[in-house]
């Protein structure tokens, strides 16, 4: 009898142990949506322990003292859109530890199917710590964020622009883009404004062409006869007027980039920086300017990151505007390539591969890293000897995907350890890769009881 209460005793302690610990207890969580916010706190914090918010600042704000109030130190919310950043960003002012997790990541349980069990759902996993936010870099970086993603925005809609002028141009039939490669260059936009201005004389129009331009006065004579209409010309007007003002909106974009950059903090002396990159001897002014630009981002970031094959100073501006410079964010060079998207998602059930096809993703410092990879494909660099061999085998798009990853890498590397990026070479990557294989091969024969031996070609006597 004895013996069967000690087995009782030991497996209520078992059942002790299977019992979650609770290791937010002063947690909250938030449904956040467009119209209004539920807010659900511990039930024996209050009697009404969930609460309507409505979307307005001073809503917020009695949001914020009704959790003080309560004793809510940890607040975690889920949202589509961007109708959590302002609820974060008052939560944050206000000394709550604040986050944000990925609605695709958190499963209601059957019949929970209102907002009201949203947010106590929410509560109740973050309360044992099941929740994992979602990465938000510090305030400096997310400004530097939002004045990148609204330049891009600018660049996009001004294209837009660029078409409407090809297409005026076309219905007068003025094919000045089959003589020029890009119509808003120095020689194109000179052409177009002075058209504009009301010139015709195909001569006096091809003598604004830059001396480097490749064709002939007599080609860019022809390509300007057309049928110069007024409703065309009034489209060309407004396009240049329109594209001249979105110029400006990214030029003064651009400039508040600059003057971002200038409030993190230098890990280099600019001045040694400068001297090596040799921009105060460069005699143009707009590549002065470059390397300038391209020495402050090395000062700060500690390291040049440009020198990685296919990065330009606007990519790396933009993956560290979503990433930050802090890489402890990330646990490990895996972590950081999953959280880019970039790596396989081996999808196995039962012992076997399904796919491992990489999940779609909008991430923008992941999208970068795949165009620094398509540019590095052609170089003759490591990293594009490395993608040509897998595009041999693999396909463009499984190759680029590569790429992407041991670019993001490297990134990753030389920022946490500020190591310099060495090139190595195709040739190096070459003959590394032979010696690979060579010892795969060896090691493959020597299982099948077999030795390799090296070809040697027959020699043909002469008598």
């Amino acid at each position: 009898m004895a013996k069967k209460n000690t087995t009782i005793g030991k497996s209520k302690s078992k059942a002790r142990k299977n019992v979650l610990e609770r290791i937010n207890p002063n947690a909250a969580g938030i449904d956040i949506g467009a119209n209004f916010h539920l807010v659900a706190i511990p039930e024996d914090r209050a009697e009404e322990n969930i609460r309507k918010f409505g979307p307005f600042t001073s809503d917020l704000h009695r949001l914020a003292d009704w959790l003080s109030e309560h004793r809510i130190e940890s607040v975690v919310m889920e949202s589509t859109g961007v109708y959590w950043i302002p609820v974060f960003q008052i939560l944050e002012q206000r000394g709550f530890e604040v986050k944000l997790v990925n609605a695709a990541h958190v499963k209601n349980l059957p019949g929970r199917k209102s907002d009201v069990s949203d947010c106590q759902w929410l509560q109740q996993l973050h309360t044992f710590g099941l929740l994992n936010g979602s990465f938000r870099p510090k305030d400096q970086v997310c400004i530097l964020r939002t004045f990148m993603r609204l330049r891009d925005i600018l660049v996009k809609d001004c294209s837009s622009h660029i078409s409407r002028m090809q297409k005026a141009l076309t219905e007068m039939n003025v094919q000045i883009h089959r003589v020029l490669s890009d119509i808003t260059g120095y020689t194109g936009m000179a052409i177009i404004r002075a058209i504009v201005a009301g010139e015709r004389d195909g001569l006096k129009l091809a003598r604004m062409k830059h001396p480097q331009v490749k064709a002939s006065t007599e080609q860019i004579v022809k390509a300007l006869e057309g049928d110069y209409r007024p409703e065309h010309l009034y489209a060309l007007q407004t396009a240049i007027e329109l594209y001249d003002a979105y110029q400006l909106k990214i030029t003064e974009c651009e400039n508040k980039i600059e003057q971002q950059l200038k409030h993190f903090e230098t890990k280099l002396d600019l001045g040694q920086v400068l001297e090596q990159s040799g921009a105060l001897k460069a005699r143009s002014a707009k590549v002065r300017q470059e390397l300038h630009r391209q020495a402050y981002l090395a000062s700060v970031c500690g390291v040049d990151l440009t020198r990685l094959p296919g990065l330009s100073t606007l990519a790396v501006e933009v993956i560290i505007s979503e990433t930050g410079l802090d890489m402890n964010c990330w646990k490990s060079e895996k972590h950081f390539c999953s959280w880019l998207k970039v790596c396989p998602d081996n999808r196995i059930s039962g012992g076997k591969l399904l796919s491992s096809r990489p999940r779609k993703t909008k991430n923008r410092a992941a999208g970068m890293f795949r165009l620094a990879a398509q540019g590095a494909m052609q170089s003759k660099t490591a990293v594009g000897a490395f993608i040509r061999r897998l595009r041999a085998r693999l396909g463009a798009p499984t190759a680029i995907n590569a790429g992407a990853n041991k670019l993001a890498r490297l990134f990753y590397r030389m920022l946490k350890f500020g190591a310099a990026y060495v090139g190595q070479g195709q040739t190096y990557y070459e003959q590394r890769y032979k010696e690979r294989v060579l010892h795969n091969l060896s090691k493959r024969a020597k299982e099948l009881g077999f030795q390799l031996t090296p070809f040697q070609p027959a020699t043909v006597s002469v008598s």
